[in-house]
């Protein structure tokens, strides 16, 4: 209690010292002065907005893009827009010609007398025009086609184009001389006059089939020379004829890889191999036997019918029976070798000295005799007609 007593006073002590420092800082807070603020400026009123013309074009919705200029002073980076779309490089594809210099250019035809096949285009495009050569483009597949199909012995290419109406009697000629970028831009006078000018280049060199590469060139012929297109178009041999002229019309894919219907070489291959055989056929070449196709068809009925056949047939006679089974029941001679005709009362057991026809007589003697009308079951008991193998008086107690 002496050190509790002790201790108040000096708690009364320490109170108001610490009472008074937040009261001077208080003090010396409020004894300064506060600076005046300056004053908003007045606003300036905004200028009127210019009418809007009706005949101006419509603003493309979503956020405008930022200036060049504003973006800078911003200092932040600009969003991607148009402006910043990567402009695609143009290739040069004719060396520093423009298209409209190429067009001026065409590809000349390569025919010769009495070929086997020649092969129509619509019109020369601008890289076939621009290189001369026929089916430049790497992603053709007509040169590809014909090395599979066994028209050339080795893989060839645009280059190799000359050699073809010696080497393979095969030529190329262009119903429309005239080079486009498309067959779209040719005009309909174009497309007649051209069918007209083929019909005659067809009488001149007369060819043995004429090829049409792609169902477009062929509708395009038989418009503008029969008057309408064909209701039905299948590939292959076409039943139309030119008037006055004796040449095959055959229609086959087109080469180029953009045929939706078959976009792969080997896909158009089939048809390669069925010009060749068209042309044997019209030669009157003989067809090699070695390999040969065939159109091979199932018929259930046939097939049951003729393992019914086969198994009738089986049952008539197995030369394998007597040899089998006269060994284990025929009796034994001397030296253990079989008598012949040997029998037990039902059965006749060959020796190996018999005849095949022998064996033959006696098996169907013995289907003969136990043969029953078609659709009858054996209804009598068989069990008194075993034969006694043992040779011993048959007990018919058991």
């Amino acid at each position: 209690m002496a050190h509790m007593d002790h201790l108040e006073p000096m708690m009364d002590h320490m109170e108001p010292a610490n009472l008074t420092k937040p009261a001077a800082k208080k003090r010396g807070r409020a004894a300064q002065p506060k600076e005046p603020k300056p004053p908003k400026p007045p606003k300036v009123p905004k200028a009127p907005k210019p009418p809007k013309d009706p005949n101006a074009p419509k603003a493309k919705p979503g956020p405008k893009p930022k200036k060049g200029a504003e973006a800078q002073g911003d200092g932040k980076q600009e969003k991607i827009d148009e402006t910043f779309k990567k402009v695609k490089r143009k290739v040069d594809r004719f060396k520093g010609m423009s298209e409209e210099e190429v067009m001026t250019r065409t590809l000349p035809d390569l025919l010769e007398y009495n070929l086997d096949y020649v092969i129509i285009g619509i019109n020369p495009g601008l890289m076939a025009a621009y290189i001369g050569r026929w089916f430049p483009g790497p992603g053709n597949h007509f040169w590809k086609c014909l090395f599979l199909s066994g028209f050339t012995e080795e893989q060839l290419n645009h280059m190799s184009d000359t050699t073809l109406p010696v080497k393979y009697k095969m030529g190329f000629t262009n119903m429309v001389a005239r080079a486009t970028p498309g067959s779209k831009d040719l005009s309909s006078k174009e497309l007649r006059e051209g069918g007209l000018i083929l019909v005659e280049k067809l009488k001149k060199y007369k060819p043995l089939i004429a090829v049409f590469n792609g169902k477009c060139i062929y509708e395009m012929f038989c418009r503008e020379l029969f008057g309408k297109k064909p209701k039905k178009l299948d590939f292959g041999l076409q039943p139309h004829k030119v008037e006055n002229c004796d040449v095959a019309l055959y229609l086959m894919p087109s080469s180029s890889a953009r045929c939706a219907q078959f976009p792969r070489a080997q896909d158009k291959v089939h048809f390669y191999i069925k010009l060749r055989e068209l042309r044997d056929q019209l030669r009157g070449v003989q067809k090699p036997t070695e390999i040969e196709e065939v159109d091979y068809k199932f018929n259930l009925q046939l097939a049951k019918e003729d393992a019914k056949r086969m198994a009738i047939k089986e049952e008539q006679y197995d030369p394998g029976y007597e040899d089998a089974y006269g060994g284990a029941y025929a009796e034994r001679g001397p030296e253990g070798a079989p008598t012949e005709g040997q029998t037990n009362g039902h059965c006749t057991f060959s020796s190996g000295e018999n005849t095949e026809a022998e064996a033959q007589q006696a098996s169907t003697s013995l289907l003969a005799e136990v043969q029953l009308p078609d659709g009858q079951w054996m209804t009598q008991s068989f069990a008194d007609q075993i034969p006694d193998i043992s040779g011993g008086p048959k007990d018919a107690s058991i």
